[in-house]
């Protein structure tokens, strides 16, 4: 079972997506992604974006450690209920709407996203069969809403090919753990 591991909701449980479509991040990952995101000093405050969020792990873990406001982007009906009961949970124990879910396609709600609409932390998981270019094409449109010093994260099976970043993002690490292979990048 999948917790959240610190911050104001520590040790609280999540729930996790029935089934076998979604992978959720292992705590080792998780605690891991989340060390190196509180030596870059990214979650203090942080407005965060959980693409394909699944059951919103990332983005509640976010949460609970500081960041001012998260929005879960999931399209499955399912997973987008399990991201809604995980955001209820963590905006409880905060004592305010810190976490919001959208179900919808990423493609879908970047091209709604005013102008206005800026992160300073994403997550993107997206599902394995998602191709390269296609994942390329999403980091195209997130690129104009990073904030100066934002950071992205794509997890993918370490089996999978770097990311096809585009011009307005730069890679500055990555990381294998097991199965999993995590990016991180920056605005250019």
């Amino acid at each position: 079972m999948s917790r959240i591991i610190a911050g104001v909701a520590g040790g609280n449980p999540l729930t996790s997506v029935p089934g076998t479509a979604t992978r959720p991040t292992t705590d080792r990952v998780k605690e891991a992604l989340f060390s190196r995101l509180e030596s870059l000093a990214v979650l203090d405050d942080a407005r965060v974006l959980d693409l394909y969020a699944g059951s919103g792990s990332l983005g509640v873990e976010s949460a609970s450690r500081g960041a001012r406001s998260v929005e879960l982007v999931e399209f499955d009906a399912r997973a987008c209920d399990v991201c809604q009961r995980n955001a209820d949970m963590v905006n409880q124990v905060l004592g305010r709407r810190a976490v919001s879910v959208h179900r919808s396609k990423v493609e879908s709600f970047l091209e709604r996203a005013g102008e206005e609409a800026m992160w300073d932390l994403v997550f993107l998981d997206p599902p394995y069969p998602l191709g390269e270019q296609a994942l390329g094409a999403v980091l195209g449109k997130l690129a104009p809403h990073l904030d100066e010093g934002a950071v992205v994260v794509v997890e993918r099976s370490s089996r999978s090919a770097e990311p096809e970043w585009p011009e307005a993002l730069e890679c500055f690490a990555d990381k294998k753990y097991g199965e999993t292979r995590l990016w991180f990048a920056e605005p250019a």
